[in-house]
């Protein structure tokens, strides 16, 4: 017994961490937060709905704001006190009262129901009142009058129609700046969302209803507009750029659509709703009379899906680019 006490106590002790090698690993994890939280800043630089260029744009920022400000009415002072109350009752603070019996105290539950109480009678005060203000069936008020868009939702595509002027787009939508647009939405397949951030109001397309949104571009630029709801494989690449023009410039940009590239009748229409992916911006100079409101009324069959008469490799249906 002795013999092996005396082993096991004189064996090799057991390895420690070098000084160095611990430097090494601190180095290395503020290393990788330092990259994280550049990603994170990186990817903040350009905050769509906290630049808005139109008033409903604006309207969503202030009350973005003031709900926040709102809510960390309650949320500053409760981390407060919390780190206040753990920091008084802490074990070593002979001053503080321990109270191992106390059950019940009318003003600790006028405090902790009574604020959150108003703030939510507050804050829903607010979002209710900027709700109807900002309904998106609501026109804008303009001495301009607005422009009528027309707005379906393909697979995997936008196709945006101006009946007035009797052209169409694919995947590019060019506004009048400081002219208010009236967007009658649908969706020739699955349901969607059409988003346009520095302009507002992100709003559903389904098949067989329409939907009204109504939103103005302040000044002129290029904004992006995209798809916020998954509808399958082309998703990532449904997005379109949304061209803000001086009004003669407008003008100009429809009547040179007028005398380029196709007619959207029928036909083309049915060849346009095939599933496609990454589709490249293009013009249609006509219109087939009420073909929004065939699509609408379904008189225009949906969407076809996938074409299962052509399979790839792996068994699936081949998509076309």
């Amino acid at each position: 017994m002795t013999d092996s006490a005396h082993t096991m106590s004189s064996g090799p002790a057991a390895p420690s961490a070098s000084p160095r090698r611990a430097g090494i690993d601190i180095r290395r994890w503020l290393t990788r937060l330092s990259l994280i939280t550049s990603t994170v800043a990186l990817s903040a630089c350009h905050a769509a709905l906290l630049d808005p260029k139109g008033p409903v744009g604006q309207a969503e920022k202030v009350l973005l704001i003031d709900s926040l400000a709102i809510m960390l009415a309650i949320v500053v002072p409760t981390i407060i006190m919390c780190l206040a109350v753990a920091w008084w009752f802490r074990a070593s603070n002979k001053k503080a009262v321990h109270l191992p019996d106390w059950e019940f105290s009318g003003r600790v539950e006028m405090v902790v129901w009574g604020i959150p109480l108003m703030t939510i009678i507050l804050l829903g005060g607010v979002t209710w009142i900027a709700a109807h203000e900002l309904d998106p069936a609501v026109p804008l008020p303009s001495k301009h009058e607005a422009l009528e868009v027309q707005v379906v939702s393909l697979d995997w595509k936008w196709l945006f129609i101006y009946p007035k002027q009797g052209v169409a787009a694919v995947n590019q939508l060019t506004l009048p700046a400081g002219v208010p647009v009236h967007f009658s939405i649908t969706s020739s397949s699955v349901m969607n969302t059409f988003f346009v951030p520095e302009l507002g109001s992100m709003i559903y397309s389904m098949n067989g209803m329409t939907t009204q949104l109504n939103l103005q571009a302040d000044e002129p630029g290029v904004f992006h507009g995209l798809s916020g709801h998954y509808s399958g494989e082309g998703f990532a690449d449904m997005h379109f750029e949304v061209h803000a023009v001086p009004a003669a410039e407008f003008a100009t940009w429809v009547d040179s659509t007028r005398t380029n590239g196709r007619s959207l009748d029928t036909a083309e229409y049915n060849e346009l709703a095939k599933q496609s992916i990454a589709v490249a911006p293009s013009t249609y100079r006509t219109v087939a009379p009420d073909l929004f409101q065939k699509i609408v009324s379904l008189e225009l069959a949906p969407g076809p899906g996938p074409e299962t008469a052509h399979e790839g490799a792996t068994g699936k249906p081949e998509i076309k680019p």
